[in-house]
């Protein structure tokens, strides 16, 4: 179900019977019609191993699944209902999966199609050793959030969002505090920018930078505060 915007900090999102959303506790505002907020304790359709993998990450940011209960409105017809969904004031960006993998972090998720198969990858095995310590520079975690299928995707960010394309050929380098998410076929590596410049106090003041290649695109924030 795709996401209308509100505005930069407010999506809406229109729900039938048989479908269901999961979103960040307390990210609802307001809706119409009849809906049904349940605490989500099976990591959305990750399942129990979902579940565990975010808690050992330290990433196990509450969900609730949001669904409307099956059955006929006051007039006969099947009924629906509109959410309407934001967190802390952030900028929300709203990216439209087709088959593809997203890969962001837990607490930057509003929002996302309950249809969409989510699971936890280990920075790790991106870049190695490079991999974690780019979890331990950046703040976010050696574990990454993954979200597979046709579906949408509501995320968080400070001071709005651009995409970024990345081909073989251009790959993207990214100030970690900056990075959101990415999709399709990349990898990630943490490149340090440490020369003589830096070492005296010359430098650009960026000492690391993520570098992403292959085929897809990243998200990138006007800010390099975390949320």
């Amino acid at each position: 179900m795709p996401f209308t915007a509100l505005n930069s900090r407010m999506v809406e999102a229109t729900i039938a019977p048989g479908q269901r959303m999961f979103s960040q506790r307390g990210a609802m505002l307001a809706y119409r019609g009849e809906v049904r907020f349940t605490p989500n304790v099976q990591g959305g359709q990750g399942g129990v191993g979902s579940m565990i993998g975010r808690r050992i990450a330290g990433e196990a940011t509450p969900l609730m699944t949001v669904e409307v209960p099956q059955g006929l409105d006051d007039q006969g017809g099947t009924p629906t209902a509109t959410v309407m969904f934001g967190h802390g004031g952030h900028h929300v960006h709203v990216v439209d999966l087709t088959g593809e993998t997203l890969y962001v972090e837990a607490d930057r998720l509003l929002a996302f199609d309950g249809s969409l198969s989510q699971g936890t990858m280990f920075m790790g095995s991106q870049g190695g050793v490079m991999g974690m310590v780019r979890g331990q520079v950046t703040g976010q975690g050696l574990f990454t959030t993954t979200l597979q299928g046709h579906g949408s995707v509501a995320v968080m960010a400070h001071g709005g969002v651009i995409e970024l394309p990345i081909t073989p050929q251009r790959p993207v380098h990214v100030d970690p505090q900056a990075y959101v998410a990415h999709r399709g076929e990349v990898r990630n590596r943490l490149s340090a920018a440490l020369g003589w410049r830096e070492m005296i106090g010359r430098g650009s003041g960026e000492a690391f930078q993520l570098e992403l290649s292959g085929q897809g695109t990243v998200y990138v924030q006007a800010s390099e505060e975390k949320l």
